[in-house]
């Protein structure tokens, strides 16, 4: 299934990131707790598969954002530089090289919020995962576009909450990437007392908005049209390996 072009770009690349550096901006704390929000699960299973434990990838993860916050990392980002991923997993390792006998006092302190990790199902899924002898690298791309395409489903989610007519979003999941759901066409039909054709439109029409949503959520972290359009075939494409 191809998603890349499923609606236009109305905004300009890097935008989350970019206002998360505005750090006197009225709207960069907010961007700054999405961006954490999103993509920290990534950065705590890249951690996770260096060797270390639960209680430290969290403290280290924390550790990691207070400080790449306290230095202003993100004020002096330059959206040429490529995709944020590959910005990000970069400042990690250096972190990692430079930080991780850090005390946890020192870590949380300077006067800055933490940001609230909640890693249940992160670890969860970190531990169950076949990693099939992938490079940490690679394996931090596969997290990086599970949280991309679960933010992209979470969105829709809360766009269907209270519609009064049409399949719901819990019936249309299981056609979209990673959703959740097991009836099939003919079993919505039947379910719903409507005819193929009309499931089938409305499928349509669910994957038309999550290839949009998709589309907007990727290219806030890419420099480019172009790479917006490379990026989502490379992240679909990752999760299914």
């Amino acid at each position: 299934m191809a998603y890349g072009r499923a609606g236009p770009v109305h905004h300009d690349h890097w935008t989350v990131v970019l206002q998360a550096g505005e750090s006197g901006s009225a709207g960069a704390q907010q961007a700054l707790s999405r961006l954490c929000q999103t993509y920290w699960p990534p950065l705590y299973a890249y951690i996770r598969r260096e060797g270390y434990s639960p209680e430290d990838a969290r403290d280290l993860t924390q550790e990691f954002f207070f400080h790449f916050l306290q230095r202003d990392a993100l004020a002096g980002v330059n959206p040429a530089a490529g995709k944020f991923r590959s910005y990000l997993l970069a400042c990690l390792k250096h972190s990692l090289a430079n930080e991780r006998e850090r005390a946890q006092a020192q870590r949380r302190g300077g006067g800055l919020p933490t940001i609230p990790l909640e890693p249940g199902d992160t670890e969860t899924r970190y531990s169950i995962e076949p990693t099939d002898g992938l490079a940490p690298d690679v394996l931090f791309d596969r997290h990086w576009a599970f949280a991309v395409i679960e933010r992209t489903l979470e969105t829709l989610r809360q766009e269907h909450v209270g519609r009064d007519k049409g399949l719901a979003f819990e019936d249309l999941e299981g056609f979209l990437p990673r959703g959740r759901g097991r009836a099939s066409r003919s079993e919505l039909a039947a379910q719903h007392g409507i005819n193929l054709n009309a499931v089938d439109a409305a499928i349509h029409r669910v994957r038309q908005r999550f290839g949009a949503l998709l589309r907007r959520e990727v290219g806030q972290t890419v420099s480019s049209e172009r790479e917006v359009e490379e990026e989502i075939r490379y992240l679909i494409s990752i999760v299914g390996s």
